[in-house]
């Protein structure tokens, strides 16, 4: 349902920064399904086979210490293999001899049920292009040519009406699919099953972005323009000499190879993100001046707390933030905490 997902859009690139598992969204762009549909003559090929079988249990834990106490965290990744059955017993272990569980960080918008009523006559067609332009209007004639091909193996009924940061998460999900690969897996709701077993305390770490009037920001962003062609040419690279290395990173992390999960490339979609992050709507806008920080700065701050009263409190973060130099991670041992990485 992309039209009532406009603001989670709009903030895409707030809850991207330090929590990137979500997708885990968080996930990319929120998009319409792809339509699938194909005729006998024109189905695709059968996806190739992800070398992942039985029970897999991801990566080992990183663990963040001061004096006795331990904060353990598990790093997510996707895309994962379709299917995938995980498991670890390592971090089923740690769950049951913790106090306290920090959910992975998400900026969410914050406005008033009447407010989000009377904006939602303005989400028609906010996933089109200002003007009624379609991608060969947008795009420059040699990204739109490279579209073409991937178009015609992917998404052979796009109609070339949205908007390219759109149109490149709908084709981006479609060969995924192909390729047996997934942004949307289970690992996350078995955590916190898990979690929910063994009676943690849960703490999440929500950065609310108070916005007094939807209806007027969805207005702005439909007819602003968008840096979306470095994120459309991007998500065509990707497609184009990627698919196989996606394969391999996923199979590095089922199997927990930190030597290869440490190669992995976890800037593979910020042109996307920076697509909204940097437009004009958002930079102008109270609410999401500063967001990042803010962000950044409560998960902080809940970590540390965790780690002053429990013997043993553990954690959910996107392997982004565990590897990235500058990630919430590396601003734990910046602050004098002991990080070791598993081996």
């Amino acid at each position: 349902m992309l039209k009532f997902a406009i603001l989670p859009v709009l903030c895409l690139a707030l809850c991207a920064a330090p929590s990137r598992a979500q997708t885990e969204a968080r996930e990319p762009v929120p998009a319409t399904a792809p339509d699938t549909s194909v005729s006998a003559d024109e189905a695709p090929a059968a996806p190739e086979q992800i070398l992942v079988v039985g029970q897999k249990p991801g990566p080992g834990m990183w663990k963040v210490s001061k004096d006795e106490h331990v904060l353990w965290i598990f790093g997510t990744y996707s895309p994962l293999p379709v299917k995938m059955d995980w498991r670890s017993h390592e971090v089923e272990a740690v769950i049951k001899r913790s106090q306290e569980y920090l959910a992975p960080p998400v900026s969410r918008v914050e406005a008033s049920y009447f407010q989000m009523a009377l904006a939602l006559p303005s989400l028609i067609g906010v996933n089109k292009n200002p003007d009624d332009a379609v991608l060969r209007d947008v795009l420059p004639a040699e990204v739109y040519a490279r579209w073409l091909p991937l178009k015609e193996k992917y998404l052979p009924k796009n109609k070339e009406r949205d908007r390219p940061i759109f149109v490149a998460n709908e084709l981006f999900s479609a060969a995924l699919k192909q390729a047996g690969l997934t942004t949307s897996t289970d690992v996350r709701k078995q955590v916190e099953k898990l979690v929910e077993q063994n009676k943690l305390k849960v703490t999440k770490t929500v950065n609310e972005l108070k916005v007094d009037n939807p209806r007027q920001l969805i207005k702005d962003f439909k007819k602003s323009q968008l840096d979306d062609v470095a994120c459309f040419s991007n998500t065509l690279k990707r497609l184009e000499t990627d698919i196989d290395a996606m394969r391999v990173r996923a199979n590095a992390w089922a199997k927990g190879d930190i030597d290869a999960i440490r190669k992995l490339d976890f800037n593979e979609q910020e042109s996307c993100s920076n697509a909204i992050r940097n437009s004009a709507v958002l930079r102008e806008h109270l609410a999401f001046q500063g967001a990042e920080e803010r962000h950044r700065a409560m998960w902080l701050a809940n970590a540390e707390a965790a780690l002053a009263k429990n013997s043993s409190s553990f954690a959910v973060l996107a392997m982004k933030d565990l590897l990235d130099p500058k990630g919430l991670v590396a601003a734990l041992a910046a602050k004098g905490y002991k990080v070791e990485q598993p081996e």
